[in-house]
């Protein structure tokens, strides 16, 4: 069976990549002999650090062949469909399953968080496209709410994130960690920059301040590379404090490597999403800072706390500490459970579903 993959693919982007990886895996656990390609930002990358075949996203010819060429396409996971970052995203994504479509072969949208989509025209545009899907299933009750109420007449199942399908890498993974000679008590914080100014850097940055004076230890945790890097260097620059039991993880670790890094930690304080999806597969308790719904969908789905939402100014520096130093890490790590071990088989089951679509 021949399959393309298209998402968020080649941008460096550590949930992405993730998504892609776990993806790849269940894939080839259904079939071994499974070819796959993949629409990617940096094929050549892609296509060493998977062993997979890839062709350059942005070249509709190439994807063209590549679709013509298979047996049909899969469209996610990850937050493709949504105009909140402009419209490019839901046009592209789109075409590319229209291009399927008229080579008349099957798409399927797998595991994908669906909006915000604010725009009339994007909203029809996705509906009349997902009308034409074999299979969609999408990661959270939000993202099935928004398509029917679009309109969409197709029906829509609800799977976990396919990196919570992830087999779990082992916990000495991590080189970084050894030669820093890093307790496994620390709280790992993982941020992302946002277009409302900083004033959640500075609440967060004054949190980490009074969580190092009462004798914590924090690692920082770059998940989108030199962009989130930066963002963390940001916080740290309105720190009191910027030395001592503080470290920052390198940008440029492995996925394995990140995934051991939020493992060894006690509790995560996270901003991006599969931050806190690399500590549900850890079994590490999570305090969320939303900036987008499908922070608080996940969140409310482990039933882990939300300690603010960015945008809003009902929330404080000592919140986040309270929460923290309050925090029954046991009970957390119970709920955790709870949700996992039912989403990692269901988050497999997703590929097999999708593989027995595609061979109709």
């Amino acid at each position: 069976m021949k399959v393309v993959l298209s998402g968020y693919y080649g941008f460096d982007n550590v949930g992405d990549e993730a998504i892609l990886f776990s993806l790849i895996s269940a894939l080839r656990e259904e079939n071994q002999d499974i070819h796959i390609t993949v629409l990617s930002n940096d094929p050549e990358k892609t296509a060493q650090q998977y062993g997979v075949e890839a062709v350059n996203r942005w070249k509709l010819k190439d994807v063209a062949k590549a679709i013509r060429q298979s047996d049909g396409l899969i469209s996610g996971g990850g937050s493709l469909l949504q105009d909140k970052t402009g419209n490019k995203s839901v046009i592209y994504y789109s075409g590319v399953m229209w291009i399927a479509k008229l080579l008349g072969k099957p798409f399927v949208i797998y595991a994908q968080g669906i909006g915000p989509i604010n725009q009339l025209k994007n909203q029809r545009i996705v509906k009349h496209t997902l009308n034409r899907a074999s299979l969609i299933t999408v990661r959270d009750r939000d993202s099935q709410e928004f398509l029917t109420s679009v309109g969409l007449k197709k029906e829509s199942t609800i799977v976990p994130d396919p990196v919570l399908g992830m087999n779990k890498p082992s916990l000495d993974e991590s080189p970084w960690l050894a030669s820093e000679n890093i307790p496994s008590d620390y709280i790992a914080v993982s941020m992302r920059d946002w277009s409302d100014g900083r004033e959640y850097l500075e609440k967060t940055a004054a949190a980490l301040d009074e969580l190092l004076k009462k004798g914590e230890k924090i690692v920082l945790l770059p998940m989108h590379g030199e962009h989130d890097y930066n963002t963390l260097e940001q916080l740290l620059s309105l720190m009191e404090k910027r030395d001592g039991d503080i470290w920052m993880a390198p940008y440029d670790a492995t996925i394995q490597e990140k995934v051991v890094i939020v493992g060894q930690a006690k509790l995560l304080l996270g901003m991006r999403l599969h931050a806190l999806i690399f500590a549900a597969v850890m079994n590490v308790p999570f305090h969320a800072l939303s900036y987008d719904p499908k922070i608080d969908s996940f969140a409310n789905l482990c039933q882990q706390p939300v300690v603010g939402h960015v945008e809003k100014d009902d929330w404080s520096a000592d919140d986040i500490v309270t929460k923290v130093i309050t925090a029954d890490l046991s009970e957390q790590n119970d709920y955790l459970l709870e949700y996992t071990t039912e989403a990692t088989q269901k988050a497999k089951h997703t590929a097999q579903q999708t593989l027995d679509i595609l061979a109709k």
